[in-house]
């Protein structure tokens, strides 16, 4: 998938991945390449997670996960 424009989170770098939990564009600095999330999210579900939201990629139909 080809990713254009800046992270969203540091507004600097160029976004290459779009991260399948809230569509956040991230850069390789702002991105968890273990869960395959933005930072934003990695750290939602590091934290355990709120009581509703955090949803992991393997938890996501291909009809839900947002493509850019």
């Amino acid at each position: 998938m080809s990713v254009t424009g800046l992270c969203q989170i540091c507004e600097q770098n160029e976004a290459e991945h779009s991260c399948p939990n809230c569509g956040t564009l991230a850069c390789e600095d702002h991105w968890d390449e273990a869960r395959g999330l933005c930072a934003q999210c990695a750290a939602t579900v590091e934290r355990g997670g709120p009581d509703e939201g955090a949803v992991s990629p393997d938890d996501l139909d291909d009809d839900e996960v947002m493509r850019f």
